[in-house]
């Protein structure tokens, strides 16, 4: 269940291609070999109002956060996020060159005793690879 949210502010639009990052992030977070396929979601929300620092609306944001279940290590978990975060980071590279901007990602465990799930993906992904 690794769930995926970029918030971003809409002046961002001009500067970047959403489709290509949430694509980015989805490629690393398989990379990373630790969360199941069927489960990998990645979203962007844009953000038509937002204040950053003194107020000069040219500033620009992009945070992500990382919502997934327990039972990785911290070891394993910081690894699969510096690795997604240098994934991420260097797509933005023309974004920080040309503008200015933060980039933020944090990652949150899910406690099993609340959080609910149903997912037939996982499912359909197994039949796909067995029948082609």
């Amino acid at each position: 269940m690794p769930h995926f949210t970029l918030e971003y502010s809409a002046n961002l639009d001009g500067l970047l291609d959403m489709d290509q990052t949430v694509e980015v992030v989805r490629e690393a977070a398989v990379e990373t070999g630790i969360f199941p396929l069927g489960g990998i979601r990645v979203r962007a929300v844009r953000c038509e109002h937002y204040a950053i620092a003194d107020g000069c609306n040219s500033y620009g944001f992009l945070d992500m956060v990382l919502r997934l279940g327990e039972g990785r290590d911290l070891a394993t978990r910081k690894k699969a996020g510096e690795h997604i975060f240098r994934a991420l980071s260097a797509h933005l590279d023309p974004v920080f060159a040309n503008s200015k901007f933060a980039l933020s990602f944090d990652m949150q465990i899910n406690d099993k005793e609340t959080s609910w799930k149903r997912n037939n993906i996982h499912d359909a992904l197994k039949a796909e690879a067995v029948h082609g």
